[in-house]
C-alpha cells in the first residue's frame, strides 16, 4: 500500500476561472485565455501541502530533504448544459474526472462586464445545478448501459447480478429525481457492489467560490445571490472555500517574504490555496502525520480513523503485515520540547499497539519484526 496521493479534478462552467486556479496551483503554464475550450487536454499537476509542521519538523532534525505530501490536480476543460449528451467537449472530459477522488468545482462569484459569462449572467446556483446536472446525466447513462451488460445475468438466475441490478434500480430512480449516487441510501455492501463503476456523483464535492480583487464579488453585494449559494451548498452537504484565483496566479511570481504585504495591498487577507487543500482534506477526511530525521522529514496522508499499522502501510507494506509497535509524539511537544531525548525524560513520548488510532500532527517510528 503507497502513500495516499489525493487525485481531485477541477470542473465548472467555461470562463470560470479552472485553469487560473489550476495555474496558480501547480506553477504549472495551461492556456487560461477568455474563450471556452482552451483547455483542450486534462493538464495534470501535483501540489505540496503547505504545512508549518512539516518545514518545524525539518528544521527540529536538521533534515537533509523535506517531503510534503502531495495532492494532484487536473484540470478539466469547462462544462456546459448538454456535456454528457456530447455538447461542448462532452463526454470525453467526464471520463477524466472518474480517475479522481473528489471534485473541485469552481464557480464565479464576481461580475465583470469584461469577461463573458457562457449563460450571459452570474448565477452561482445555476452554475452549480448546471454542472450537477451533467455529472448525474453522466452517470445514469453509464447505469444503463451496466444494466443491459447485465441483463442476460439476471434472466439466468445469478445472484450477484441480480444483486447488482437492484442496486442499480435504486441508484437510476435517485438519477431521475436529480440526486446524487452518494445521497441515494446505498448501504455499504451495496456501495462495495457499484465500486467499479466509479460514479461521478459518488465522489465528494467541494466548491470553489472564485472573488476577484477589486471585482463586484458577490459576497460584498447585498442582492441575494451569495447567501443563496450557501445555502445550495449546503443542502447539498457539501462545503465551500472562497479563492482569488488570479492573484493566486500573480503571487506565483512574488517572493516568498513579500507576498504578505502583496495580498494587504490587493485586499485578499487569506491564502486561497491553503484554505483549498485544507478544504480538500476536510472534505475527504484525512489527516497527516509525520517521520523526521536527518535525512529526511516526510508527511504522509492516511484517512481519518486509521490505526497505527494502517498508517505505517503508508511507508511500506511490512510496516501493516509485521507491525509490533509504534513510537509516538504530537509535533507540537516534540517541537516545545527541543529534542528527542528532552521529550522521552518528559514523558511525551509514547509506545502504542496496533490498535491505536492515529491523531492528525503524530510523529511516528514505526517498529516491525
Amino acid at each position: 500500500m503507497a502513500s495516499t496521493q489525493l487525485k481531485i479534478g477541477i470542473v465548472g462552467l467555461p470562463n470560470v476561472g479552472k485553469s487560473t486556479l489550476f495555474n496558480a496551483l501547480t506553477k504549472a503554464s495551461v492556456p487560461a485565455e477568455n474563450y471556452p475550450f482552451c483547455t483542450i487536454d486534462p493538464s495534470v499537476g501535483v501540489v505540496g501541502v503547505p504545512d508549518a509542521r512539516l518545514e518545524a519538523l525539518a528544521k527540529f532534525s536538521s533534515s537533509e530533504k523535506t517531503v510534503p505530501a502531495a495532492v494532484e490536480f487536473v484540470d478539466i476543460a469547462g462544462l456546459v448544459r448538454g456535456a454528457s449528451e456530447g455538447e461542448g467537449l462532452g463526454n470525453q472530459f467526464l471520463t477524466h474526472i472518474r480517475e479522481t477522488d473528489a471534485i473541485l468545482e469552481v464557480v464565479r462569484f464576481f461580475d465583470d462586464a469584461d469577461i463573458h459569462h457562457v449563460d450571459g449572467e452570474v448565477n452561482p446556483v445555476r452554475d452549480i445545478e448546471i454542472i450537477n446536472l451533467e455529472l448525474v446525466l453522466a452517470d445514469s447513462e453509464q447505469v444503463k448501459k451496466r444494466e443491459e451488460k447485465l441483463a442476460r445475468d439476471v434472466k439466468a438466475g445469478q445472484k450477484a447480478a441480480i444483486a447488482e441490478a437492484a442496486v442499480l434500480a435504486k441508484l437510476g430512480q435517485a438519477f431521475a429525481r436529480g440526486t446524487f449516487a452518494g445521497k441515494a441510501g446505498l448501504s455499504d455492501e451495496e456501495i462495495a457492489l457499484i465500486a467499479h463503476l466509479n460514479l461521478l456523483t459518488m465522489k465528494p464535492v467541494l466548491y470553489a467560490l472564485n472573488r476577484k480583487s477589486g471585482g463586484h464579488n458577490l459576497d460584498e453585494l447585498t442582492d441575494g445571490r451569495a447567501a443563496e449559494a450557501y445555502e445550495a451548498i449546503a443542502a447539498l452537504g457539501s462545503r465551500y472555500v472562497m479563492v482569488d484565483a488570479a492573484t493566486e496566479r500573480e503571487l506565483n511570481d512574488v517572493a516568498d517574504e513579500d507576498r504578505a504585504g502583496f495580498r494587504e495591498e490587493l485586499g485578499v487577507h487569506a491564502d486561497g490555496l491553503a484554505d483549498l487543500i485544507r478544504g480538500a482534506y476536510a472534505t475527504l477526511d484525512l489527516i497527516s502525520f509525520f517521520t523526521t530525521g536527518v535525512k529526511e522529514t516526510r508527511a504522509w496522508t492516511i484517512p481519518r480513523g486509521a490505526t497505527a499499522p494502517v498508517a505505517g502501510a503508508a511507508i511500506h507494506t511490512d510496516f501493516m503485515d509485521k507491525f509490533i509497535r509504534a513510537e509516538v509524539i504530537a509535533a507540537e511537544s516534540l517541537l516545545s520540547a527541543g529534542s528527542y531525548a528532552a521529550a522521552r525524560e518528559k514523558g511525551l513520548v509514547r509506545t502504542e499497539g496496533k490498535e491505536y488510532v492515529v491523531a492528525d500532527g503524530d510523529v511516528m517510528v514505526f517498529l516491525h519484526s
